[in-house]
């Protein structure tokens, strides 16, 4: 684990002692975006109702998602997304944090991050997320939360989402940098596709920097110092554009985190992700490392 310090921002993530010294706030909103991936055997609603830090809300990625795509976790219209903030007590002059439960580190919390960025609301990500919460012995409950309905104003940030022709002509051109947060046996096309359908390989002319690989033993976020170390070991400058990109722009924002988190401004997420890409044929794919 890291020793640099790793100092709290309300934008991008905060510690659990951070949380813990401001439990009391009335305008603080936590909320659980807890989601796995199908094989995972975890029902994150029902460890939820279980158990989950006090006066934290339950949000799953579908009830944020654009259910009229035929593509996984699509960003979502501007008013269900501001109904679903709406209904779970969310709205303006909130300081909000998002967690997950992931065993080590995040998994689909930065994705809400990510969609509170989009849609111009400022968040934070717990850093270690439920598990370094619990593993500290910290306060657990199953009360249900009282809501109250809070208005949101919503501005949304089309520069913070890539689509796919964006992509390809980034692919072409070998600009913005394109950044793949799938493990390194997805990337090099040695692994299936968890989704029916879909080719092996990688955009032609991405890097891979595997999201585990962005945290500390703890589940942490490394320190600034040691992702820059990380990202230039990928081939990638944080001080030039990048597109992120992963199976279906889950992780891809754990890559978006980091890159805030060390300052950097140019960068998005492409919604689509692999989901897309690997499913036309007409779009090239490479393979190898």
């Amino acid at each position: 684990m890291s020793t640099a310090a790793k100092p709290d921002d309300p934008a991008t993530l905060v510690s659990t002692d951070w949380l813990a010294a401001r439990m009391t706030s009335p305008d603080l909103r936590v909320i659980d975006a807890s989601w796995y991936m199908p094989d995972s055997g975890r029902d994150p609603r029902a460890e939820y109702e279980v158990a989950h830090i006090p006066g934290a809300r339950f949000l799953t990625l579908e009830e944020v998602s654009d259910g009229r795509s035929a593509l996984p976790h699509m960003a979502p219209p501007v008013d269900k997304f501001m109904s679903r903030m709406r209904r779970i007590g969310v709205g303006d002059g909130h300081t909000i944090v998002v967690h997950d439960g992931a065993e080590r580190g995040q998994f689909s919390a930065p994705r809400l991050w990510w969609l509170l960025r989009v849609f111009g609301r400022r968040a934070a990500v717990l850093d270690g997320g439920l598990s370094k919460w619990r593993a500290e012995g910290r306060p657990l409950t199953a009360d249900r939360t009282a809501i109250r309905d809070r208005h949101m104003t919503v501005t949304p940030d089309p520069t913070l989402m890539r689509d796919v022709t964006d992509v390809a002509r980034a692919s072409k051109l070998g600009h913005p940098q394109i950044v793949d947060a799938r493990g390194p046996s997805r990337f090099r096309g040695e692994a299936p596709e968890p989704r029916p359908g879909l080719r092996a390989g990688h955009i032609p002319g991405s890097r891979n920097l595997h999201y585990a690989t962005l945290f500390d033993a703890d589940g942490t976020m490394k320190a600034p110092g040691d992702l820059r170390i990380a990202f230039a070991e990928a081939g990638i400058d944080p001080s030039k554009p990048v597109v992120t990109t992963c199976g279906s722009g889950v992780t891809a924002a754990i890559v978006n985190l980091a890159l805030a988190r060390m300052g950097a401004r140019d960068h998005a997420l492409y919604d689509g992700s692999w989901a897309e890409w690997g499913m036309y044929p007409d779009l090239d794919v490479e393979v190898g490392a």
